[in-house]
């Protein structure tokens, strides 16, 4: 089996990389990454120690493709994944849509000449910010809570939320592009016959995460806590109520590597993949946890509202375990104790995450 990885430097190119060299070592590991993040660089030597073959490419660039070998999957693990991307005054909306939907529409023209399947890692974010704002939810001490009294909504319950949820505008910058690259990619597999599976993943998070307060909030929040960097709950009344759940990358992966080696023609093409309502936790939680782990450190409070944050977005895998018999192994407190490890073990790891 011949694997070609995108983004193949970022924390989850690498990660699934990693995976499948020590679960599937007769597979032929190979990616491309064009090293624009902070600390993707550092991945490099390590992946081409195992015997993964890494070099220089950008999905934006049609040429760097022309002269890729052909493969038999593809994961596409390449993104501009912050929801303030295009608005945050540090990339704009065009280089939103090159990296996350031309990138695509690149990657799918790659994939048709070689006769490759695809795994397209999507996100949560392609879900409406009006439909899950009008979720409806409790404020509990601590986090906010499904109110289980209500009457049922379309696609969502205390369980998560499901692929039926509302994707009508807005769902920013970032959700767009993936949404768009979605249906593009599903135009390809019914046109050319294309293998296709689209993961829409939640937060991803575990240890060696270049996690920014955009992005890998659990790997940044943990990792700023334990050095005493300044930390800001931001919106929903400034007390960190927002709640998340939080998948490990091993997990994404076998998940992935049922995927590509299934062998029926029946079944859904979109999943939701993500911790689940079992391991999901608040941003308040989160830091009562840093508290007994690393001692006491304040956290203030903004309760000025921020463009497309949401109070509530968990994923309801039932739909993913049904066709796969697939659920996440790694539980949230073993998730969070791996990220603390190595916080301890590498102090400076925001300074190398981060732009400069």
């Amino acid at each position: 089996m011949r694997l070609f990885i995108t983004g193949i430097c970022g924390f989850v190119g690498s990660s699934l990389a990693n995976w499948f060299r020590q679960h599937r070592p007769s597979f032929k590991i190979s990616g491309i990454d064009n090293f624009i993040r902070p600390g993707s660089e550092t991945n490099r030597a390590a992946l081409r120690s195992r015997g993964i073959t890494v070099q220089h490419g950008d999905v934006r660039n049609p040429s760097d493709f022309e002269n890729l070998p052909a493969v038999d999957w593809v994961i596409d693990a390449a993104a501009n994944p912050s929801v303030l991307a295009g608005v945050d005054k540090r990339s704009s909306s065009r280089q939103v849509i090159e990296h996350n939907l031309f990138g695509t529409a690149n990657l799918l023209e790659y994939c048709k000449r070689v006769e490759a399947g695809l795994v397209l890692l999507s996100t949560s974010r392609v879900y409406s910010i009006s439909a899950l704002a009008g979720l409806p939810l409790i404020k509990g001490k601590h986090a906010f809570e499904w109110d289980k009294a209500a009457a049922p909504i379309e696609g969502a319950s205390a369980n998560g939320l499901t692929t039926e949820f509302s994707t009508s505008p807005p769902i920013s910058l970032y959700g767009s592009t993936k949404l768009a690259s979605e249906c593009v990619a599903l135009e390809y597999k019914h046109s050319f016959s294309l293998p296709l599976w689209i993961n829409r993943c939640g937060v991803i998070a575990g240890a060696g995460q270049f996690g920014t307060s955009e992005q890998g909030i659990f790997s940044y929040w943990i990792h700023a806590y334990a050095q005493k960097r300044p930390l800001k709950y931001i919106g929903f009344d400034g007390l960190g109520r927002q709640v998340r759940d939080a998948l490990h990358p091993d997990d994404l992966a076998e998940l992935v590597a049922q995927q590509i080696e299934y062998s029926q023609n029946s079944g859904g093409t979109i999943f939701n993949v993500g911790g689940g309502a079992g391991n999901a936790m608040s941003l308040a939680q989160l830091s009562s946890w840093c508290a007994e782990r690393f001692g006491k450190h304040s956290v203030e409070s903004d309760p000025t509202p921020r463009p497309f944050d949401v109070a509530w977005l968990v994923m309801d895998n039932r739909q993913t375990t049904a066709q796969f018999d697939w659920r996440p192994k790694r539980d949230l407190p073993s998730l969070l104790d791996e990220i603390a490890n190595h916080a301890q073990r590498n102090p400076q790891w925001l300074d190398l995450s981060s732009s400069p």
